[in-house]
């Protein structure tokens, strides 16, 4: 089991009652299951102090406010962390950088999304594939090769016109390489 970084308050209250009954710090942070440093830590905080609680530390002072967060949440699903500064800048002049509106979507379980932006298809390009479909369907090529749901819809398409070389939708598509699909032709 790893060694825990910190204790909670009933068990450093427990580590100096330890000690304080004469059992050694080693032996007190393998039965809390830390490393010994955080004892001797813990044993030199005591005697300083007389106190077992941690020191308040402050940390980095947040730019946003919750009111600013919860605008930033509120924002379009698919702006960018750009657009959503910019907007923040202009309604409330308050100054942050894109990672800080990017921390701020993931402390609201907001992660990025990008759309899948695929190749546009020019009409050139329909009526390629559509020639090479019909070529192929006529020639008594009994498979589907599936290179794309819309191309795969259109050899359906075109085998059902035919008189259906391709039975169903459901049929099982074949992937074929160049030199198998030289040899069926």
């Amino acid at each position: 089991m790893p060694p825990r970084r910190k204790l909670s308050d009933l068990d450093r209250g427990r580590a100096i009652g330890w000690l304080q009954d004469g059992v050694a710090a080693r032996q007190v942070a393998q039965r809390l299951a830390v490393a010994p440093s955080v004892i001797i830590r813990l044993k030199q905080r005591f005697h300083a102090t007389g106190r077992v609680q941690e020191r308040h530390r402050s940390g980095r002072p947040r730019v946003t406010t919750q009111r600013e967060a919860r605008f930033i949440q509120r924002q379009q699903r698919m702006a960018t962390a750009n657009n959503i500064r910019q907007r923040l800048q202009a309604t409330t002049n308050t100054v942050v950088s894109d990672q800080t509106i990017r921390n701020r979507l993931h402390n609201f379980g907001l992660r990025a999304r990008r759309p899948v932006r695929g190749t546009t298809l020019t009409a050139n390009h329909r009526a390629a594939r559509r020639a090479w479909c019909t070529q192929h369907v006529s020639s008594g090529l009994k498979c589907c090769l599936q290179m794309s749901p819309a191309f795969a819809w259109n050899l359906l398409m075109v085998a059902s016109e035919r008189g259906g070389v391709a039975e169903s939708a459901s049929q099982k598509a074949l992937f074929w390489n160049d030199s198998v699909l030289a040899e069926a032709l």
